[in-house]
């Protein structure tokens, strides 16, 4: 079969053949319609995200939709290695597929998955958000970010501000139902004060963070007080993303002047519960098909893969068709 296979984490995979899957017990055989090229997919080719692959050559992709050998339709997470879903079939154990509505393409269900998902796990799992609070998204711009935009709104979210570099997809996000925005550039201490200015009086409730590095460095010094006053309400800052940078200094005072807390929200932190993930999926689903939730795609052949690992589509998701 062809696939994009990664041979070097110096180097973009490349549409090839590869050896053809065969399933084992609990699994069963995918055929590929569509994959979607997250910067997961790349953090992880490239060596540096915490789960990166362990043995080369292996087949790119963590998820994508596809249909079994019964015809019927699914979406699928974590083929077994070295297969991928950047291929045009794939091996997945049975637990990892989920029904596709007719209602919702290939595409769409490739690139809504993932981020549709963290979006939600991380806003309504990790963050707990309760409806009314204020929501500050920090790297808005991004495909999660404008997800996370809507879902804060489908959840009851009294305000949200959007904060992203890409000022082009930054002024289309009010449509997204953002409050506020702030544009993100080279003065940390301009964008300082443009979080005071958006935080109020009341504060920030709920921060979801895809940035990390100094846009963070600039809200902690946002949020931290110059007072012995005792903050009026809890803080919840989650750290989802590191686009920006991989760490952050993080000044002791912030965290004793304020009811700061810093959570995780990844793959070691979702919920265990196989109901709560139904109810996650069934929900995102649901807003899919009933457009509550837009995502933007681009479609790309998968013969194209390597061309498409270096390209930029601010706001986009790439989603590679075999």
């Amino acid at each position: 079969m062809k696939a994009a296979v990664l041979h070097a984490t110096e180097e973009p995979p490349q549409f090839e053949h590869f050896l053809d899957p065969v399933a084992q017990e609990n699994e069963v055989m995918v055929t590929v319609r569509a994959a979607s090229l997250k910067p997961i997919d790349k953090q992880m080719a490239s060596g540096s995200h915490y789960a990166s692959f362990r043995e080369l050559p292996v087949v790119c992709g963590l998820d994508g939709a596809g249909c079994l050998d019964d015809g019927s339709r699914v979406f699928f997470v974590r083929p077994r290695p070295p297969f991928g879903a950047m291929a045009e079939k794939t091996v997945v154990p049975k637990a990892q597929c989920f029904p596709l509505p007719d209602s919702i393409d290939d595409a769409t269900a490739a690139a809504v998955f993932n981020p549709g998902l963290s979006a939600w796990g991380t806003l309504a799992w990790r963050a707990q958000l309760a409806a009314g609070e204020s929501v500050l998204i920090l790297g808005a711009t991004g495909v999660t970010g404008k997800l996370a935009i809507q879902t804060a709104k489908l959840l009851g979210a009294g305000r949200v501000v959007a904060a992203g570099r890409n000022e082009e997809v930054l002024s289309k996000l009010h449509e997204l139902g953002a409050d506020a925005t702030i544009q993100i550039g080279e003065s940390m201490t301009k964008l300082t004060e443009d979080f005071v200015r958006e935080a109020g009086e009341r504060g920030l409730d709920v921060i979801v963070d895809y940035l990390w590095g100094r846009p963070t460095e600039a809200l902690l010094a946002a949020i931290t007080r110059n007072d012995f006053k005792a903050a009026s309400s809890r803080v919840r800052l989650l750290q989802v993303g590191e686009s920006a940078n991989a760490t952050i200094s993080l000044p002791a005072a912030v965290l004793r002047s304020s009811r700061l807390e810093i959570l995780g929200a990844g793959s070691g932190s979702v919920p265990a519960s196989p109901e709560m993930w139904k109810e996650a999926i069934g929900r995102l689903m649901a807003n899919v098909a009933s457009g509550a939730l837009r995502i933007e795609v681009e479609q790309i052949p998968l013969a194209e893969v390597n061309e498409a690992w270096a390209r930029r589509t601010p706001g986009r998701r790439i989603v590679l068709i075999p």
